[in-house]
């Protein structure tokens, strides 16, 4: 493809963009909360509106690709991300934030999809491992940049900044892609399913309000979650009986018949929802409990993200080579298995240097997995199919990272205050240990120092929660290695074509 390189740098910053936006905020609540006079609850939709808008949409790209071409679907997503973006940064209320958030997911929605369709239909298939591994920067590294982008620049200017970046980088991916990109073919033939996608639309979208919702609302105990929950698996139900025997079903059953694409994506499920939860964790240990600014925590975890590079990069080279990606898959989840035992020895006094080299091991890691996963899912499928088959995967992984996330935070907020509960068992006048431990600071004799005892006992137990979450993720990334006896990879599948030709 000519211009291969300007396409595939645009298509990049439109993935960048996207993936940048879904954290980018979360450092910037405290102060979009006193600019807009909001409550806690009512500023974290500032979050949750741009997540649920753009799950829900992200299934429709495969459909509105037929049906109008990749080229006109791609640019009107980028101008309308862009001009949404613009338009959060001079929001002025509550509502108005709201409104341009669920604009800017909507929008933004169709990105990451057709970023990776376009990237692997501008290269040819032995190169396949270098594009995934480009547009893998973007998607991977875009979460971890976030939260030290946003607080720089809310640190540095004002909130209103971390949307406004969005634009000049907006227009260039818009002009690149304008000037330099190919279209696909349109195919009105393909009937939509409005029903097939109503029902999917609203298990994704009761499924992220449950996860959304869970903690604060304690969860099952809930007649609101419990409502979410039922109406996630009515919904479910109802799209997998569609998709069972409806003459046109939502989804080209061909997709679901190529067995590396569904391997590729339960996969992706599996290893979003257990590596996720280990990069959303790091920060909020390094903030809560050990007290790190933002800009400090920032630069902690950003080595995470130039770990991934380094591993996309090695897969994209060694792939061209012949290299089976089973191989890549299971060195990446063995790396990541022996950062995660690392991470369980974590306490409140770990070094910033620990944290720095772990982060990079395990970024090597999920690096080389991701990359590795995307090989495996596009290896035998249709190029016709690739939009709607990425859409599909994009939505099982946005899918594992919620569900993971949501999990771990909340048994970590329960074993936090059992821990809490046990530990305070043993801090009495009575126990002897107790008389070596600062009794000048921790007198229980006065209402200060009950208080400085309770608050260190509070960390104590939060930190021990965490390195049980981590445990558990460590347990949930082995229990992952199984799935590579479900992948049936072609032989020649990474084979440059004139050594490809020569073992026919």
């Amino acid at each position: 493809m000519p211009y291969r390189g300007i396409v595939s740098v645009s298509a990049m910053m439109a993935t960048t963009m996207q993936a940048i936006d879904g954290t980018i905020a979360n450092v910037a609540l405290p102060h979009m909360q006193a600019s807009l006079s909001a409550t806690p609850d009512q500023i974290a939709w500032v979050l949750t509106s741009y997540i649920i808008a753009s799950a829900v949409m992200i299934p429709l790209t495969g459909v509105l690709t037929f049906r109008y071409g990749r080229k006109k679907l791609y640019l009107l997503s980028i101008a309308g991300f862009t001009i949404a973006s613009a338009l959060c940064g001079i929001a002025t209320s509550l509502e108005e934030m709201l409104a341009f958030r669920l604009l800017q997911g909507v929008m933004g929605a169709a990105l990451v999809p057709l970023s990776q369709s376009l990237m692997l239909d501008s290269y040819p298939d032995h190169e396949r491992g270098k594009a995934m591994a480009v547009w893998g920067v973007g998607v991977m590294v875009g979460p971890i940049l976030g939260p030290t982008l946003g607080g720089w620049l809310t640190e540095s200017y004002n909130w209103r900044w971390i949307f406004y970046i969005n634009v000049p980088f907006g227009i260039a991916a818009f002009m690149g892609l304008a000037l330099f990109s190919g279209d696909t073919p349109i195919d009105r033939s393909r009937k939509f399913s409005a029903y097939g996608y109503a029902m999917l639309a609203l298990a994704i979208l009761a499924f992220q309000l449950m996860l959304d919702r869970g903690e604060r609302a304690d969860w099952f105990e809930s007649d609101e979650i419990l409502m979410w929950a039922a109406l996630a698996f009515i919904g479910l139900f109802l799209f997998i009986h569609h998709m069972v025997f409806s003459e046109h079903p939502f989804i080209n059953r061909t997709v679901l018949k190529d067995r590396n694409f569904v391997a590729g994506s339960v996969f992706y499920f599996s290893v979003a929802m257990v590596l996720y939860t280990s990069m959303a964790m790091v920060p909020v240990m390094l903030q809560n409990l050990m007290h790190y600014p933002v800009l400090t925590t920032g630069f902690l975890i950003a080595p995470r993200g130039f770990g991934m590079m380094i591993g996309m990069t090695m897969v994209g080279r060694l792939a061209q080579r012949g290299h089976s990606p089973r191989m890549f898959i299971t060195l990446g989840l063995l790396l990541t298995v022996y950062t995660l035992w690392e991470m369980s020895r974590f306490n409140l006094y770990t070094s910033s240097a620990e944290f720095i080299w772990i982060g990079i091991v395990q970024g090597v890691g999920i690096g080389m997995t991701f990359v590795s996963l995307n090989l495996i899912s596009y290896a035998t499928l249709e190029t016709r199919l690739r939009t709607e088959a990425a859409s599909f995967a994009n939505t099982m992984r946005s899918f594992g990272s919620s569900m993971g996330i949501a999990v771990v935070f909340a048994f970590q907020t329960r074993a936090a205050e059992i821990n809490h509960a046990t530990l305070a068992e043993h801090y009495t006048l009575s126990n002897k240990s107790f008389e070596m431990m600062r009794p000048d600071i921790w007198d229980l004799g006065t209402a200060a120092g009950r208080a400085a005892l309770d608050s260190e006992l509070g960390r104590q137990a939060a930190m021990m929660a965490f390195t049980t979450d981590f445990q558990l993720v460590m347990v949930a990334t082995i229990c992952i290695f199984p799935l590579l006896l479900l992948v049936k990879l072609p032989k020649n599948m990474m084979k440059a074509p004139a050594e490809a030709a020569a073992q026919e």
